[in-house]
């Protein structure tokens, strides 16, 4: 299953995530801080979806209400 998302009240603008029978196998992030948002993406590979939004829920940046991270496990949730 392939799914895009537009993350909102944080630095990237657009995810593209790719999973299969619950394991996530691409995920791209355009926007934010490019490696962060790379090292995400390569972390979160191989790894079933429900553990990325255990760890990722939640995370928040800066004064912001959200992260990147959080909006990837936001993401996830619409698999």
């Amino acid at each position: 299953m392939k799914i895009s998302f537009q993350p909102s009240g944080v630095c990237a603008k657009y995810m593209e995530i790719q999973a299969e029978n619950g394991y996530i196998t691409n995920v791209i992030i355009k926007g934010g801080c490019r490696g962060n948002t790379q090292g995400i993406s390569k972390l979160v590979e191989g790894m079933a979806v429900e553990d990325v939004i255990e760890k990722l829920e939640g995370i928040k940046c800066g004064h912001k209400d959200s992260s990147c991270p959080a909006e990837l496990a936001k993401a996830l949730k619409s698999l």
